[in-house]
């Protein structure tokens, strides 16, 4: 993709080693595609993340989930925290389209069952949101099941950021917000591993917004008064679905140990997790697969040793930080249902960026 993204404006987030696309698809079978509605009273849309290309219902994947604020209407978090495992594609779309949505994923693994002759008695279809009523007409449920099939067939390792797919309508400190992501690389042992990060960014107050550690959004607000009918966000609500996929062994209770720290990420950007702001997390690996019973009994997990789980840590942070802000760089500005403009932050950018590096400096060398 030919997007520019948050490093291409001389911002690094973090010191850790990135993966080749700095996507959540750095991790090996990792695919996501996009449904993108744009007409004259709908922006919105469906993202989906597949684990990778095989059936995971037969196979499922380790996994876990944390609600860090539950200001939301996920569908499927109760048994991945219950079972340990996800065993369907991750679909995020809006918050009325839940429903809808998940009728459509259901019925597409259900399809790939029987194709394959696997019984389906029950499933635990995964599906996040963020409410986009800003911007799109939430209540006209424009996402349908042909929207979550190109999606799925849509989906590829270099996909799309910024305003595409669940992102479509979102709102970001006031900016606007999307489909954002970034990867990250770590050495256990004598093996690279990689943890990748995608989030639907829709949360967050403008004066609030930190950018590498420059107060941004205070810096924003001051424009206000030069942009026509410039939206800002007065407080921090909307909510933020954050996926992380890795292939390190690790534990579900690892897992979530790891996917906790997206909330660092997260809160470097400014939020503080408001009332009205859903924190959901979900995260899985492509190590430690889970066989069915019938095909084994008794079978082996490997997991990492707990002195060297920093290091996920660390990456967990920095990608989710990362990613949030390629969300926004990547947006296009849009208006809203009631005429305000959400400007993107690539258009405050070239006059930021020297104010930025400079506060950076600044901190930097008062610290040392």
């Amino acid at each position: 993709m030919s997007q520019k993204r948050i490093r291409d404006f001389q911002l690094q987030v973090g010191t850790m080693k990135t993966g080749k696309r700095n996507k959540i698809t750095d991790v090996p079978g990792v695919l996501v595609g996009h449904s993108t509605i744009k007409t004259e009273a709908n922006r919105t849309g469906v993202t989906v993340i597949l684990p990778g290309t095989d059936n995971g219902f037969v196979k499922k994947y380790t996994a876990a989930s944390y609600v860090h604020n539950g200001f939301g209407k996920s569908c499927g978090l109760l048994q991945i925290d219950e079972l340990g495992s996800l065993e369907t594609p991750i679909a995020l779309t809006n918050t009325l389209n839940v429903g809808l949505v998940w009728d459509a994923m259901t019925q597409y693994v259900m399809d790939q069952c029987e194709k394959e002759k696997v019984e389906v008695k029950s499933l635990n279809t995964v599906v996040g949101e963020c409410n986009d009523s800003s911007i799109n007409q939430i209540q006209r449920r424009a996402v349908k099941e042909e929207h979550v099939l190109e999606a799925i067939r849509s989906a590829e390792e270099d996909f799309a950021e910024g305003d595409v797919g669940a992102g479509t309508g979102t709102v970001c400190y006031g900016l606007k917000g999307g489909i954002g992501s970034a990867s990250r690389i770590l050495t256990v042992g004598e093996k690279e591993y990689t943890i990748g990060v995608l989030v639907q960014s829709n949360f967050g107050s403008t004066e609030d917004f930190v950018l590498c550690g420059f107060p941004a959004g205070q810096w924003i607000l001051k424009q206000k008064k030069e942009k026509e009918n410039m939206a800002v966000s007065e407080c921090d609500k909307g909510s933020i679905m954050t996926i992380l996929a890795t292939d390190l062994p690790v534990s579900a209770r690892q897992l979530k140990r790891i996917i906790r720290r997206t909330a660092v990420g997260i809160a470097r950007t400014g939020a503080y997790t408001g009332h009205g702001s859903g924190e959901v997390m979900i995260g899985f690996t492509t190590a430690n697969r889970i066989p069915t019973a019938k095909e084994k009994p008794v079978f082996s997990q490997t997991m990492i040793h707990e002195d060297f789980i920093n290091l996920a840590f660390r990456a967990a942070a920095e990608a989710s930080q990362e990613a949030i802000l390629n969300s926004m760089v990547c947006a296009e500005q849009t208006v809203g249902r009631e005429g305000q403009i959400y400007y993107s932050l690539k258009e405050f950018l070239p006059q930021m960026v020297e104010q930025t590096l400079q506060f950076t400096h600044v901190g930097n060398a008062a610290s040392e």
